[in-house]
């Protein structure tokens, strides 16, 4: 049997003994045995990568067959083995909504935008998850139906608590591995500034950091110091972050709700680009719209500035359930050897891509 048959047969085996298309992102195929008795040894393993793709409206591109797509990985060229569509793979949405103060003001249309997202794009065997990101990730609502999961959505208050961000998009992740069952596209929804005062990585790098110091170290030497060691601490919790997103074949997408405020400090500036990095490595989109302040003495204009807003926030949604609508699932056979828990480079594109746009992961860490 050729090698090549034998890589059809793998995934024949595996849609008739799941009843879909397992997409872990890292299948090892089975040691095939020949005829004669000697047995080859195969070392490839399946890679599965959602792709996105758009025209230059921002409207799903149908229709795609594995011919239209080119994989490069680490700069070699890959056979393209299958795609599946949107329309035949469930998806599976983890929600997380920041409670923080920072998003106070316009927390109640973020929730009826955000229900009426998952209304519109769930079909019955979708499911969402939603968490909020406070002091602490908290699961509001484990995975379920689009009724019940917008019930959950609605029920969410808005405080004045730290913000565990780092913490809250890794358990998003890492439920999302653990819950989702074999066979579907996996997506974060975030809606969040980025910024994180609380998570574990954070606040243990500036306690350890104050321990080292004298008692006769001024306010602003101490203040510098906890700078320095949230900064180098956020570093690496970003590292650990992308590592579980890659690891869970999950697509994030962000949506901020500081607006352009964001240029306002440095952490704002952090926090943003934390959501865009995220997004960039897993093939999916930050979005930073320009809200409309609705905090004024002007109530009229308050009124007026929050149907703008809302008009704004359905825009994204309807953008992200058309990317959504457009997302394949490419999948390939690696046959190089890496280590483990390296991280190896993908170049996903279109053969002839014209005016089309194409979102997809970065790459994946080698799991053996």
């Amino acid at each position: 049997m050729k090698f090549s048959a034998l890589k059809h047969f793998a995934i024949a085996a595996s849609i008739f003994l799941t009843g879909s298309l397992a997409i872990d992102a890292q299948t090892p195929t089975p040691t095939p045995i020949t005829d004669d008795g000697d047995v080859i040894k195969v070392d490839s393993r399946l890679v599965v990568v959602p792709v996105s793709v758009t025209n230059a409206a921002g409207e799903p591109v149908l229709g795609l067959k594995a011919s239209n797509f080119k994989v490069s990985e680490e700069n070699r060229p890959q056979v393209v083995e299958s795609v599946s569509d949107a329309e035949n793979v469930p998806l599976e949405i983890a929600l997380l909504f920041d409670i923080s103060a920072s998003t106070d003001a316009m927390f109640k249309f973020q929730q009826e935008t955000a229900a009426k997202f998952l209304k519109d794009v769930l079909r019955g065997e979708d499911r969402a998850t939603i968490f909020t990101v406070g002091q602490r990730p908290v699961l509001i609502q484990a995975r379920d139906t689009a009724e019940k999961s917008i019930t959950g959505i609605l029920s969410i208050r808005p405080t004045k608590e730290q913000t565990a961000f780092y913490d809250s998009v890794t358990e998003a992740a890492n439920y999302l591995q653990k819950n989702s069952p074999q066979g579907r596209r996996k997506v974060i929804v975030l809606i969040s500034d980025g910024e994180d005062t609380n998570s574990e990585g954070v606040t243990r790098a500036i306690w350890n950091a104050e321990r080292k110091i004298a008692d006769n170290t001024s306010n602003e030497a101490l203040r510098e110091l906890r700078v320095k060691a949230r900064d180098t601490a956020k570093v690496v919790e970003q590292i650990k972050v992308l590592k579980a997103l890659q690891n869970a074949d999950t697509v994030l997408y962000a949506i901020n709700p500081g607006g352009s405020s964001f240029q306002l400090n440095k952490m704002s500036i952090f926090g943003q680009e934390n959501m865009q990095k995220f997004a960039d490595e897993t093939g999916g989109t930050a979005f930073l719209p320009k809200f409309l302040p609705i905090d004024l003495k002007d109530e009229r204009q308050n009124s007026v500035n929050a149907g703008k807003n809302t008009a704004l926030l359905e825009t994204i949604f309807k953008q992200l359930a058309n990317e959504l609508r457009a997302q394949y699932l490419v999948q390939y056979y690696s046959e190089a050897e890496f280590p483990t828990n390296k991280f190896v480079r993908l170049d996903v594109g279109l053969q002839t891509p014209g005016n089309l746009r194409v979102r997809a992961r970065q790459g994946y860490y080698v799991k053996n």
